[in-house]
């Protein structure tokens, strides 16, 4: 989103103070998130849905399926597609018409976390290898901004698709029948996305907006379930360190414990 260079200018300065005495303006510490809720299946008419609320931050995720044709590349394997809108009413900033820089770069990051983690195992929604499979759409609306869009949204994807459910699709005559049974999605992980700003010389994990406007640089890196590094994604004009990546990386694997946790306990 735009920055307030206002804010920027007034409040940078304090803030990089108080990061060197190791803390920050909310009173958080450098490696603690906001507070996180959790609410799934909040669209009665969707295959699977969650509501995410870190701090401030809020975002709906719902997942519907569908059939359709495998890419060229991939032809036994089904489709994953992330969507994203910020809402006018999100954010001061926030405008209506085609997605913004910011909406497009959203869904991608948080698109890439998930298909590298291999969350979803896409071959099983093959139907007809090179003609028909399954296809999950998930579409995010950002109902109100206050900083790290990306961890708040991957979270309210992960959760939407670890409750989604699909009705199982059976091959007669070469021909694709839905059936009356339901069968979950077939996830096999659970990613989790941890976002750090580097204001000064400090990272710190899940910045607010106001840390937003003052950071130098971000940097958003995503685990899955064994902590490895499925994706990362770099913000901002600024360097990054070969110190702050591995710091980061650190970072990212212990923060992610805790959220997938959360995560698994909240999809139930």
């Amino acid at each position: 989103m735009k920055k307030n260079y206002v804010v920027e200018t007034i409040r940078k300065a304090q803030m990089v103070q108080l990061l060197v005495e190791g803390k920050r303006m909310d009173e958080r510490a450098l490696d603690q998130h906001r507070p996180l809720k959790i609410e799934t299946g909040i669209i009665q008419k969707a295959n699977g849905s969650a509501r995410v609320t870190l701090g401030n931050t809020q975002v709906i995720a719902g997942v519907k399926i569908a059939t359709g044709t495998p890419f060229p590349d991939t032809p036994d394997k089904g489709l994953l597609v992330v969507n994203a809108e910020i809402l006018p009413m999100s954010s001061p900033y926030a405008e209506p018409g085609p997605p913004s820089e910011e909406a497009i770069e959203l869904a991608r990051v948080v698109d890439r976390g998930i298909r590298e983690s291999e969350m979803v195992d896409l071959t099983k929604l093959c139907l007809i290898p090179g003609k028909s499979v399954v296809t999950v759409f998930v579409d995010c609306n950002i109902m109100n901004v206050d900083g790290n869009l990306f961890d708040a949204t991957s979270y309210a994807v992960v959760s939407a698709l670890r409750t989604a459910k699909m009705k199982k699709y059976i091959v007669k005559d070469d021909k694709v029948e839905a059936t009356d049974d339901i069968v979950p999605v077939p996830v096999e992980r659970t990613p989790v996305s941890v976002t750090m700003a580097r204001i000064g010389d400090r990272l710190i994990v899940d910045p607010n907006a106001e840390e937003e406007a003052s950071m130098d640089m971000r940097v958003t890196i995503t685990t899955d379930d064994d902590g490895n590094v499925c994706a990362s994604q770099k913000g901002e004009a600024s360097t990054i360190s070969p110190a702050h990546v591995l710091e980061a990386v650190d970072t990212s694997i212990k923060v992610g414990k805790e959220i997938r946790k959360m995560i698994l306990e909240a999809v139930k």
